[in-house]
This record gives structure tokens, C-alpha cells and sequence, in this order.
């Protein structure tokens, strides 16, 4: 992927790693290891917004951790930028072309732990995105997590992270977030394989396409292999791939984010059709 046509984004923030306090997904503790890691990031890779939406406005616990400066490497500042950026243009004339007017998402950089609007969080819980500050937040030390427990590398691969995460800011501003939330608070199930978690995320997945799909028509930056890239990433985070795995069993009845089949069906929907009007996960079967 020649990245560096992507151009660059103003919406960088570096913030600052440390802190402590209430972790997202009820403070559980999510350790780094072995087969126990693919299971959490099962349950908290491109972690569920729908999940974050009651902890809105909560604040960090004080903590007794001192906060220190997010070192970051220019090279994977200057990726990040790149796709970012080209996020922007994507969906910027999408909105326009439905008579509409993007708001571009600020993406924050943190080492270890971070503050946000929707509570506190660790780096354990891999990229997220905050509805209450409108923020994507990636610590990115995940790219590596991404290649060494997920057997995923490439910038491609990498690239759909960021690009899937900006999916979730989309279903903020298109009002997915409030009527998936009220359809929770009427009691429509949020785990299991067609409940409204599941839904989402692979609307996200999706979205990740339609954005791929108009990246190469503007710029022509992907190279054989890419595409490829971002299937085996989504092949290797389905819900029952990661269970299997951990576990030696599947529970469909746990999912929160698709299996590995649908996650990779929806982001090919997304690239082959880039139309965003064909990522109605919400509507029948998946």
C-alpha cells in the first residue's frame, strides 16, 4: 500500500499514557498473553460503542499513576495522518453527495492509558471510538499486537483498523448509535450472532469497505495483496475464530461481533459495491 499519497490530517492529537481508574467493559482486567489474549480481543477489538454510551461523561478515577508523554514514531504518526486523512476525503464527499456534511472525527494517539469522554481506558482494550467526544482512540503499540496475536500485518491490515473505527463515528453521526441504544433500552438483545452488537460492528466492517473502494479510486495507492491484507484481519477477529481458539468451543450466543465469514463478507460488500447504502446490517439476515 504506497500510504504516502494519502496526504496528511489536521484531526492528530498525542496525548499522554499513565493514569488508572475504571477500565471500559466494567473495569475488567484484560491481561496480554498467549491464547487468553485472542479471547479478550474477541470481546474488545474495535470495542462496541453501544457499550460505552451509559458510561458518557464519566470521568478517569484520579489514580496513583503519573501521566508521562506519548512517544511516537513519525513514520507511524505520518501512516496514521495518511489514512486518516483520506478517511476524511471518503466520507466528506459521501455526506456531501447525500446532502449532508461530514464532522470530521479527531483521532488520539495514547501510550498505555487514556481519558476520554465515554471513561477511562487501557491500552488492553485495543482501537476504540468514543461517541461522547467524537474521538477514535488508538494506542499503537496494538499494530504490533495486531501482527504478533493476530497473525495480521501489513498497512492494509492496519489501515482497515483505523478505517473501521471511523465506521463507528459515521453510525454516530447518521443516528445509528441513538437508535441502536434505544432499541437496547426496549430490550432488543445486544450478544448473540443477530443481536444489535454484531449488527453494528459489521456495519463498521462494511463501512471500512466503502471506504477502501473510494481511497483507490482517488488515489490508486493499493498493491496486490492489500485487499487480502484486510480479509485475513477480518478473518482472524471473528467471534467464533477467537473462541475456537481460546476456548476449544463456539457460543453463538456470546458473539458481539461477527464470525469470521460474515466480518469478511460485510467488508467486501463495502469494497465491491462502495456504496454505504448497501451496509444495512440492520435490516433481515446477515
Amino acid at each position: 500500500m504506497d500510504w504516502r499519497k494519502g496526504g496528511s490530517s489536521n484531526n492528530i492529537e498525542i496525548g499522554s499514557g499513565g493514569g488508572g481508574g475504571r477500565r471500559f467493559g466494567g473495569g475488567r482486567g484484560m491481561g496480554l498473553g498467549g491464547l487468553v489474549v485472542l479471547a479478550l480481543i474477541g470481546w474488545i477489538f474495535f470495542k462496541n460503542p453501544m457499550a460505552l454510551l451509559d458510561q458518557g461523561g464519566a470521568a478517569l478515577d484520579s489514580g496513583t499513576q503519573n501521566s508521562v508523554p506519548t512517544q511516537v514514531d513519525p513514520e507511524q504518526q505520518a501512516f496514521v495522518s495518511a489514512i486518516l486523512h483520506s478517511t476524511e476525503q471518503t466520507w466528506g464527499a459521501i455526506f456531501q453527495a447525500h446532502g449532508g456534511t461530514y464532522v470530521e472525527p479527531k483521532l488520539h494517539i495514547f501510550s498505555g492509558g487514556v481519558n476520554t469522554a465515554c471513561g477511562g481506558a487501557t491500552a488492553a482494550v485495543g482501537p476504540f471510538y468514543c461517541p461522547g467526544d467524537q474521538k477514535v482512540y488508538l494506542d499503537l503499540a496494538f499494530f504490533q499486537q495486531l501482527q504478533d496475536e493476530l497473525h495480521s500485518s501489513g498497512d492494509f491490515a492496519r489501515a482497515y483498523v483505523i478505517a473501521h473505527e471511523v465506521g463507528h463515528h459515521v453510525q454516530n453521526l447518521t443516528g445509528v448509535f441513538a437508535r441502536t441504544d434505544a432499541a437496547r433500552r426496549r430490550g432488543a438483545p445486544m450478544e448473540g450472532a443477530s443481536g444489535l452488537s454484531v449488527r453494528q460492528e459489521l456495519q463498521a466492517d462494511c463501512y471500512a469497505g466503502v471506504w477502501a473502494n473510494h481511497s483507490q479510486q482517488r488515489l490508486q495507492w493499493l498493491q496486490p495483496g492489500d485487499i487480502e491484507e484486510a480479509l485475513n484481519a477480518a478473518s482472524h477477529i471473528g467471534d467464533d475464530t477467537l473462541q475456537q481458539q481460546a476456548q476449544g468451543r463456539v457460543r453463538p450466543d456470546t458473539f458481539t461481533h461477527g464470525t469470521s465469514a460474515q466480518r469478511v463478507h460485510w467488508f467486501k460488500t463495502g469494497f465491491d459495491s462502495g456504496d454505504m447504502d448497501q451496509c444495512d446490517t440492520f435490516a433481515g439476515a446477515l
